[in-house]
């Protein structure tokens, strides 16, 4: 078992259709800076390594990098915060992506059970998946119609509809990344699990802001 490195795993996404936000990958602090450039500042740092599966609990990810000197100071934190969470982590690089504006936080998610096969879920990002269990499961794969069926099962879909003033959530953009997420799962036999979280929504279009692949593959 495995885990597939970034830049692959967002490709295979980007094959499937499903959007994510402009980045690049820096190998050093000279690079980082030219990308950020490029891109335009509010930018956010995250670590590349196939060794640290949740680069939050490493430190490595630093957001709302407004300026160059933040980005030469910011690109040494990530790298030291990485080395001391895991010594020998193998690095690929630093990530560079464009700031996401805040939305709805949902997390896609497929595995391969035993029993069932290949499997979607859909859930309410932060405490609503890790607290409530607030998810549904589908057997893939399934097309939107039914990914929307989904997004209603969960208790907390009244947040995606808008409360409060809030505009309703682009549930169709959610959909067409839950269908396709399930068809990943079903055509691709070597993914064991993979997370899209968070996966940021509007009320028009959503972005798959990270994604994390488990293959069968060492």
């Amino acid at each position: 078992m495995g885990s597939m490195g970034d830049a692959e795993a967002k490709a295979l996404l980007k094959k499937y259709g499903i959007p994510l936000p402009e980045e690049g990958v820096a190998e050093n602090k000279e690079e980082a800076v030219s990308i950020a450039k490029n891109l335009g500042y509010p930018v956010v740092l995250k670590i590349l390594s196939p060794d640290i599966l949740h680069k939050t609990d490493a430190g490595g990810v630093l957001l709302d990098i407004k300026s160059r000197a933040e980005m030469e100071r910011g690109y040494r934190e990530v790298l030291r915060k990485a080395k001391a969470y895991k010594g020998n982590a193998r690095i690929e690089g630093v990530l560079v992506q464009r700031h996401v504006p805040k939305g709805r936080e949902v997390i896609v998610g497929t595995l391969r059970d035993k029993q069932f096969g290949s499997v979607v879920m859909f859930g309410l990002g932060g405490i609503f998946v890790e607290v409530l269990k607030d998810v549904s499961f589908r057997i893939a794969p399934i097309d939107k119609s039914e990914a929307l069926k989904m997004i209603r099962e969960i208790k907390g879909y009244p947040v995606l509809k808008g409360v409060r003033g809030d505009p309703p959530a682009d549930t169709r953009a959610v959909a067409s990344v839950i269908a396709a997420a399930s068809r990943i799962v079903h055509e691709r036999e070597n993914i064991l699990e993979m997370d899209i979280n968070p996966l940021i929504i509007y009320p028009k279009g959503g972005l798959a802001v990270d994604v994390r692949i488990i293959t069968m593959e060492a």
